[in-house]
């Protein structure tokens, strides 16, 4: 190996990762190295060595990016909920439009494709409306904060930075009943105790704030008291909610949901749309620049008020909703029933009747609607990180559209399924990158592609 474990070295950093490391080569071999920035001149310590790759510790930076800055989070490089606070701003842009650049070059084989520059947001901080937080114990104490990169070891926090305030102060809150309360604290490893997560939504148009117990069983000590405490810390909160996972597993909500106090749902809107958002329900974390995502979304829609549209991958029928009145008839299809249920809910919600949701695979409910008689003008879809599926690919080319509008939050995947896509006959106009989550290496992408016959 060109470099083992423990050793110290100079590295020139000249790229980054897409989790935010930079990324250097020593006598030709990659290392990662986190907090690092490309241009920088650092001393490292290797930590991890794999067959192609090393992963290093940042110990010294001996000539620092004019982009650097100090990070604003005390924790920040404990935690490993943010990954690119380290950069100004405007070189956080910078870097992850560079990034869809290079994914499409590189796994697209499409570097001609417009990347325009990313949208973000005036003020970067307190944008999630979601979190998530694991609770465990430590020398007695309760702790409640998210895990450092790579492991299961919970770095005990305060305050997060890109949660919205009232996030915050619930998990304090919770924090501090359940130490005075002596609720019993989920162990991990040993997969014993009671509280595992705590859950906080809240509704930033309207103000509701839900907060949602994780236990491990429905057993739940203390529960009455418990109750009473937090409905009387939060005058704003609206729903209270015990969900019971009692599984050795990573995956955060069981099955089972129970309402302790108030409503089984809260309410938000994204534009004029007002969503009913349940502990389960796919809401995006960043609601402001949700809007920004969605009116994007509806620009490469290029709707008359004649089109009919469908939506691929519906969810809670967020985009489709958003469109609906842009369009003559907008149909969503996806494959988790609960998501439908909710959809058809929000769809009566809004009084909104020219929507058809369904639940099944896209790639069988499409071909069906298309020998129904159903002609898509426009076709959205917004898959998981995995991107999609080769065989929807070939079923939205073969329902004909004459525009998709791809949303994607993995620019990696979307290049893939661009290229496949051009050799389905759909060209790709442009990408517009929305920066859905500042302070982290991620980012949203909305593409537009034209049918070739279209576009010649």
């Amino acid at each position: 190996m060109v470099v083992q474990q423990g050793q110290v070295i100079q590295l020139e950093v000249t790229g980054q990762a897409h989790d935010g490391a930079g990324v250097g080569k020593y006598e030709g071999f990659t290392i990662f190295v986190p907090l690092a920035v490309p241009g920088e001149t650092v001393k490292v310590q290797i930590e991890l060595v794999k067959k192609n790759y090393a992963r290093g510790k940042l110990l010294e930076i001996l000539a620092a990016h004019p982009d650097r800055t100090e990070p604003t989070c005390p924790i920040y490089e404990e935690c490993g909920g943010c990954q690119v606070q380290h950069l100004s701003y405007e070189a956080q842009l910078t870097y992850k439009r560079q990034q869809v650049i290079d994914h499409f070059a590189r796994i697209g084989g499409l570097d001609e494709v417009p990347i325009r520059p990313v949208l973000g947001m005036k003020e970067p901080w307190r944008y999630r409306n979601k979190a998530q937080v694991p609770f465990g114990r430590r020398q007695g104490k309760v702790v409640a904060g998210f895990y450092a990169p790579g492991t299961h070891q919970i770095i005990d926090m305060d305050s997060c930075l890109i949660q919205h305030e009232t996030n915050d102060e619930a998990i304090a809150k919770v924090k501090a009943l359940a130490d005075e309360l002596d609720i019993p604290i989920y162990d991990e490893a040993k997969h014993t105790g009671v509280l595992r997560h705590v859950m906080v939504r809240v509704g930033f148009q309207t103000g509701e704030m839900m907060i949602v117990l994780v236990t491990n069983g429905e057993a739940l000590p203390r529960r009455d008291e418990l109750v009473k405490r937090l409905v009387e810390a939060f005058p704003r909160l609206t729903s209270l909610i015990q969900n019971i996972n009692p599984k050795r597993t990573n995956v955060i909500l069981g099955k089972k949901n129970k309402v302790l106090w108030g409503k089984s749902v809260i309410h938000d809107t994204i534009g004029e749309v007002k969503f009913a958002i349940s502990p389960h329900s796919f809401y995006q974390v960043n609601p402001s620049q949700t809007k920004v995502l969605y009116d994007q979304v509806l620009r490469y829609a290029a709707l008359t008020g004649e089109e009919t549209v469908i939506d691929a991958y519906c969810g809670i029928g967020t985009i489709a909703l958003y469109l609906a009145k842009h369009a003559k008839q907008v149909y969503g299809v996806e494959i988790v029933s609960e998501a439908i249920r909710d959809a058809k809910a929000n769809a009566k919600l809004n009084g909104i009747k020219h929507v058809h949701f369904e639940v099944g695979a896209a790639e069988t409910v499409m071909p069906r609607w298309l020998s129904q008689g159903i002609q898509p003008d426009v076709i959205v879809v917004d898959p998981p990180r995995k991107g999609c599926d080769p065989v929807l690919l070939k079923t939205v080319a073969g329902m004909g559209p004459e525009r998709l509008v791809y949303v994607s939050c993995n620019s990696s995947t979307l290049a893939r399924d661009a290229k496949i896509l051009q050799e389905l006959g759909y060209h790709v106009q442009e990408v517009q990158p929305v920066d859905m989550f500042p302070q982290t290496g991620h980012v949203e992408c909305c593409a537009l592609f034209v049918r070739k016959d279209n576009n010649q």
